[in-house]
């Protein structure tokens, strides 16, 4: 048989993660002692309450079969938990739905609001399943640059008035994946007029909400006026109670796109593990106090790894939110050879800048997934790799 796959397929590009974790692997089998900094996956535990809210709930035997839609009591949290943390008030029943990761959430998005030749504006850098959902859908990405003489802003009045004719959705993320900066609640204010006055669906990825360092506000998109009339916002709680492997998320907003969304859900899951939700609604109307005591450890992370950086000469940027380090890489180098070449020689294993767009080429992407005293270590031999290379920084 010849069999080969659709040309949705041939217009996806292979996971970069996949090849960073090859190469981390050849590293190990070579004898190297790998500080993995690639992927955003949280190192800490959930919470003790959410393992023990698990563990009871897999107990019961009538608790093993489909839940479909997710049960009430989950919706009704994280409208508790907006309303707590961002100051967001939502309706339960017809501006929440239940996920199976934000990242699900949105790859389907696309699927069910995007038709063949709409375009969407999408973010460069910006984590990759902006752009491979909407490729899957048959739909055309504009990007939009965000550079840093723009503090890592969309300029939205540069995008072309022929594309924001055939422009149905917009994709945004602050505080964001790969580049970490924050966006203020003026910009979001202009997001929502630029949307009403061209009639384009904002979807804001919200999911380091509860990463955000040194006294900068949450600004949910949801918060701003108007915003719910134009957009949806994504979280998870993957990052925030570091349940990335229940795969259990929500997105909010607008209630036309969540029944869409809705709609579309049920032909193709059914539900999340009873016991997933039931930790997770645990999570959400909590005290909270877990989240202060975590923020403060990445903060120590953070602190750690950029001091030991900026030892070396390498004046890394200020990273104000999530669990990375958005850095330029020395002149002279491509992002893939830089990262490539980190493995190899010393053992420290980041994600180039252009897995995520054309303009993140000259960066790399740090992931603060082990303690502070791994994490100065990582420092310590990424300046020895910085120290013979033959470009300056």
């Amino acid at each position: 048989m010849n069999l080969y796959g659709s040309e949705k397929m041939k217009k996806l590009t292979s996971s970069i993660f996949q090849e960073v974790v090859d190469r981390k692997q050849a590293a190990l089998m070579n004898g190297k002692d790998v500080i993995d900094l690639s992927i955003g996956s949280p190192d800490f535990p959930p919470p003790s309450f959410v393992i023990d809210t698990l563990v009871e709930y897999t107990k019961g035997p009538g608790k093993y079969g489909y839940t479909l839609k997710g049960i009430s009591e989950f919706n009704t949290a994280v409208q508790y938990f907006y309303q707590q943390r961002y100051s967001v008030e939502l309706n339960d029943q017809t501006e929440v739905l239940q996920l199976m990761g934000s990242q699900d959430g949105l790859a389907h998005l696309a699927t069910a609001m995007i038709d063949p030749g709409d375009y969407v504006l999408v973010p460069d850098p910006g984590y990759p399943i902006y752009e491979a959902s909407v490729t899957i859908a048959g739909g055309k990405i504009f990007p939009m640059p965000l550079l840093e003489e723009n503090n890592f802003l969309p300029q939205l009045h540069e995008v072309p008035a022929d594309i924001l004719q055939k422009t149905k959705m917009m994709i945004l993320s602050y505080p964001g994946n790969p580049v970490t900066a924050l966006a203020d609640r003026s910009f979001f204010e202009e997001v929502v007029q630029f949307a009403k006055l061209h009639n384009i669906l904002v979807v804001h990825d919200f999911a380091y909400s509860e990463l955000i360092y040194d006294g900068n506000p949450q600004i949910s998109f949801l918060s701003v006026p108007g915003a719910k009339e134009v957009g949806v916002e994504f979280n998870s709680l993957s990052k925030t109670f570091n349940m990335a492997g229940c795969r259990i998320g929500y997105v909010a907003g607008n209630a036309q796109v969540i029944n869409l969304l809705a709609a579309f859900k049920s032909h193709i899951d059914y539900g999340i593990f009873y016991p997933i939700q039931k930790a997770a609604i645990a999570a959400l109307t909590s005290d909270y106090s877990f989240l202060q005591e975590q923020l403060q450890q990445y903060q120590a992370r953070r602190d750690a790894l950029i001091t030991g950086l900026r030892n070396s000469g390498w004046q890394v940027a200020d990273s104000p939110a999530t669990m990375f380090v958005w850095a330029k890489i020395p002149s002279g180098w491509k992002s893939r050879d830089f990262a490539f070449k980190l493995i190899e020689e010393e053992g420290v294993a980041v994600v180039p800048g252009d897995a995520f767009g054309k303009q993140g080429e000259g960066y790399v992407r740090i992931a603060m997934v082990q303690p502070p005293e791994r994490l100065k270590e990582a420092a310590q031999r990424i300046n020895q790799f910085l120290s013979q290379l033959p470009v300056g920084i």
